[in-house]
């Protein structure tokens, strides 16, 4: 037996996810029209709470709302945004390993860094500046770390090459 629709509290606790959060996907249009009681209370089905679980796992792969309610839109109307939503993901995947790359690297340079950090603070007294900060405007390693974060996504080094 499947179970009749519930109340906002409910949808909201079955999902993870606060009551503005409902009403919020559904002013965006990621929700269909809910249905409401002869005292105008919002009523959610089964399927809507699915929906709210898709659209929350959806969030973690790294979709944007624009991105599923677009999608959604498409998939309500009949269509198959299946291709689409590969691609949006492949592309997810995509910038995810360049930002990867882009941690790894500077991971790297941090730790040169301390290791300059530390040569130069062995060779300053107790209670003396070591002007730390300062050598940072002259690291041309942390000046190309810099360049590349800043670089738009198609310009930025290719991770297949």
């Amino acid at each position: 037996m499947t179970p009749g629709p519930i109340g906002p509290r409910e949808a909201a606790r079955a999902t993870g996810v606060s009551t503005d959060t409902l009403r919020h996907y559904e002013r965006n249009g990621l929700l269909p029209a809910v249905t409401r009681t002869a005292a105008g209370y919002r009523r959610y089905s089964a399927a809507m709470v699915h929906r709210v679980l898709l659209i929350q796992r959806a969030l973690v792969v790294g979709f944007s709302l624009a991105d599923l309610k677009r999608v959604l839109g498409v998939r309500d109307k009949g269509g198959a945004p299946c291709r689409g939503v590969r691609e949006l993901v492949g592309g997810r995947l995509d910038e995810l390993d360049r930002r990867i790359e882009e941690l790894i690297a500077l991971r790297e340079e941090l730790r040169l860094l301390l290791q300059e950090w530390d040569a130069k603070l062995a060779k300053t007294p107790p209670g003396q500046p070591a002007h730390l900060l300062d050598t940072l405007t002259s690291n041309s390693r942390l000046e190309r770390s810099r360049r590349a974060r800043q670089a738009p996504p198609h310009l930025r080094r290719d991770s297949s090459s």
